[in-house]
This record gives C-alpha cells, structure tokens and sequence, in this order.
C-alpha cells in the first residue's frame, strides 16, 4: 500500500471520529443537582447541558416551539407489589425564536426570559431553580426512596406534521437518561451531585 493511500485511510478514519464524537454530544445530559430541604419543602436546584441537532435549531428558527419537559419522581420500594410512585412532579419550559426582536424567548410557569443566541436560550432552558418537588407531608419518615430526574423534548406538544416527522428521525427524539439515587427524608438537608 502506497503511503498517499495510507494518509488518506488515516485522514478518513479521524474524520469519521470527529463526525461520530459529535453526533453523540446532541441530546440533553445532567450536569448537576441539589436537593435542598428549607422549611418542610424539598426544592430542586438542576443543571442540563442541551445541544440539539442543526435540524431542530432550524425548525426552532423558522417558528417552531419546542417544549422541554422536565420529571422528578420519588418511589418507594415495596416487596408485595410494584414500587409505589409517592411524589410524580413536571415542569414544562417553551423556547421560541420571535423574528422581530431576534431573540429566543424562554416561558415557564409566568416566568419568560429572553436570550440573544440559541445557546444561551438552551442554557436557560437547563436551568432548573427552586422548584417545590416534595413537601414532607408527602413522606413517610422512616422510610427510604429512590429519587429519579430527568428532561427531554415533549414531541406530543409538537405541531401535528412535526410529531410524524419526530417519530421518524433521531435528531428530534433529544433526552437526558434518568438519573436515579437514593434519598431519606432523615438524611442531610441538602443532597448534591
């Protein structure tokens, strides 16, 4: 084999690896998160890192909304029957692009937020802070959960010709896993990862 070929077959393989390395980094992953407990309420302080596909970014140019949904679940283990789901809360954030002004507009809860570029939009969309996930009158105090998190793009908020297109391509299907870990309402007042 000539050298020429060599570099080339070399060249391709690194170029396939950059391709695949950022294929993978589209999607929503979890960069942090704090349990805190103040006054009888555990709140939720949470951080996703959001990429999305230059497809979405597109369609998020040309007015579509999307609407990220985040889920925090507690569960108690029982050994007679399934888990029980003791705590079920969602939380739903909209990221537009409005034309005029040519920012991003970020809503969740009455609360609307405006970013110039779509990067800092997704960021403010990944933050989660001071959400009442779990009153205490929720827990029974002797007992241990398991906690679960997670964020992902809400398809079925999608307008109807977006929601064919979403099911058929990867590049809309954008979630974070679940991330589980145990929790006592006994335990420290604040739980951090």
């Amino acid at each position: 084999m000539s050298h020429r070929i060599k570099q080339f077959i070399l060249l391709c393989l690194m170029l396939f690896s950059v391709l695949a390395t950022t294929a993978s980094a589209e999607g929503i992953k979890i960069k942090s998160f704090e349990l805190e407990k103040v006054e009888g309420e555990w709140l939720l302080n949470a951080s996703f890192q959001i990429e999305l596909a230059p497809g979405l970014e597109d369609a998020v140019q040309k007015g579509v909304v999307l609407y990220f949904q985040t889920e925090f679940e507690l569960t108690r283990g029982r050994w007679y029957w399934f888990d029980e789901k003791s705590v079920i809360a969602q939380r739903q954030i909209r990221l537009s692009y409005q034309p005029l002004t040519q920012q991003y507009r970020i809503a969740s809860e009455g609360f609307t937020f405006s970013a110039p570029t779509i990067a800092e939009g997704l960021q403010a969309v990944g933050s989660v802070g001071g959400w009442r996930v779990i009153d205490n009158a929720q827990l029974d105090q002797g007992r241990s959960y398991q906690a679960a998190l997670r964020m992902n793009l809400d398809l079925s908020k999608l307008p109807k010709p977006f929601q064919v297109n979403a099911l058929n391509n990867r590049d809309w299907s954008v979630s974070s896993e679940w991330y589980r870990f145990p929790f006592a309402p006994t335990g420290p007042n604040l739980i951090k990862r």
